[in-house]
């Protein structure tokens, strides 16, 4: 068999593929908004620290909720938890399309609405990342998750670029058109069946923080996790997108969508690479050597002028940071048993959750204080920083050859 008909040979799985599309319309629908939160309350607040409690209001319910929900991912049918998170934020985009009909918009409300994306996705992201290696043999896992990437990047690419194209009739329309497609990715988890498992009946407190346990226990996990936490944390530049839209690189909405769009275009290139031809060798130095990569792209972000040079940039780091995201995805579901995987995916989940929302909030309040160039450069040189300390502290990790190599114990 050839290695581009065995790359395709996953979707002979069903479910695999109803999961997939459920994937691409709750992703693309998540992009949207982010456009469109992003640039409403910009226009409302004219303030980069509005666009930093963007992400720290979905941060801190994500942050108090994420290990109950893997809790409850390991407790209850995984399908039942994700149709509820993906409820939840059906919920959001129902509201944040009212609260845009009203006379005078708040923003104020804006941040209460946003509460609730924390709280799904605290449920639904721990679930749905344990709910994969349920869906298809475990020797077509490796390339399942390669396509799982490549739909979540696909959906980043067309979500931003919708958003932008329909922000020009109205944000209105954005929120609509979320609130449907939300409502079509319930549906089709819902129609799943996945392979059962075995599961703990009677999980206690303590069990709540068995993920953690587990991943501090196993080096190279935790290696992985925390090079994601803190190169994101210091690199992501995603909350100031729409000053640099407006105010650096003077485009209206459809520029900001572009630029959201452009890391997903990269990262799919990638990940669709990934899936022909998956990482064999080499894993750890490859690892540290992209998250490097992707700081020195934050870095030449932040002091463009020129748009087009600004998109190039963001695209060449969206294909850095999906080697990252591929290693340690597979990294993780790998080295962790199936009745473990809940709690485990949680504390993952928790680091991308610091390193993404909070990425935000840490943008928004260093741009305040420095300004936005001087904040996203800091931001780069941080990421190289991180890269340096952590080859340094995780040799495990840096000389990690094959993925296949940590087995779950």
């Amino acid at each position: 068999m050839s290695a581009s008909s065995s790359a395709f040979a996953v979707f002979a799985h069903r479910d695999f593929r109803n999961f997939l599309i459920a994937r691409f319309f709750a992703t693309f629908t998540m992009m949207m908004m982010g456009v469109a939160v992003g640039w409403q309350v910009y226009n409302l607040t004219k303030s980069p620290f509005a666009l930093g409690i963007v992400g720290l209001v979905q941060f801190v319910p994500a942050f108090l909720l994420t290990l109950p929900g893997g809790l409850a991912a390991d407790r209850f049918e995984r399908k039942r938890v994700i149709v509820f998170g993906l409820s939840l934020e059906l919920i959001v985009a129902a509201s944040m399309l009212a609260i845009t009909l009203a006379p005078n918009p708040k923003v104020e409300m804006i941040f209460c609405v946003l509460t609730l994306i924390g709280i799904g996705r605290a449920f639904l992201a721990p679930a749905a990342q344990s709910f994969l290696p349920l869906l298809v043999p475990q020797e077509d896992f490796v390339r399942a998750v390669a396509w799982n990437s490549s739909v979540f990047q696909a959906a980043s690419i067309a979500g931003p670029a919708a958003a932008g194209l329909l922000y020009l009739l109205g944000p209105a329309y954005v929120y609509g058109c979320a609130a449907s497609c939300l409502l079509i990715a319930a549906i089709l988890m819902a129609g799943i069946k996945a392979r059962a498992i075995k599961r703990t009946a009677n999980l206690s407190l303590a069990d709540l923080f068995s993920g953690v346990k587990y991943v501090f226990s196993r080096q190279e996990i935790l290696g992985a996790v925390s090079l994601d936490l803190f190169a994101v944390l210091f690199g992501g530049a995603t909350a100031l997108l729409p000053i640099y839209a407006s105010d650096i690189l003077h485009t209206g909405p459809w520029g900001l969508g572009l630029l959201r769009s452009a890391p997903a275009v990269g990262a799919a290139a990638v990940a669709l690479r990934l899936a022909h031809h998956p990482i064999r060798t080499q894993a750890g130095k490859k690892l540290f050597g992209y998250v490097a990569l992707f700081g020195v792209c934050t870095i030449i972000f932040g002091v463009s002028r020129s748009f087009w040079l600004s998109l190039v940039t963001l695209v060449v780091l969206g294909a850095a940071d999906m080697i990252s995201v591929v290693v340690r995805q597979t990294l993780v579901q790998i080295a962790t048993p199936d009745a473990m995987r809940g709690r485990v995916s949680a504390v993952n989940l928790l680091f991308i959750g610091a390193s993404n929302e909070l990425g935000e909030f840490e943008s928004g309040v260093t741009a305040a204080w420095f300004g936005t160039v001087r904040s996203v450069v800091i931001g780069g040189l941080g990421t190289l920083s991180v890269v340096g300390i952590w080859a340094w502290r995780f040799p495990i990790l840096r000389k990690m050859d094959r993925l296949d190599q940590s087995q779950k114990t």
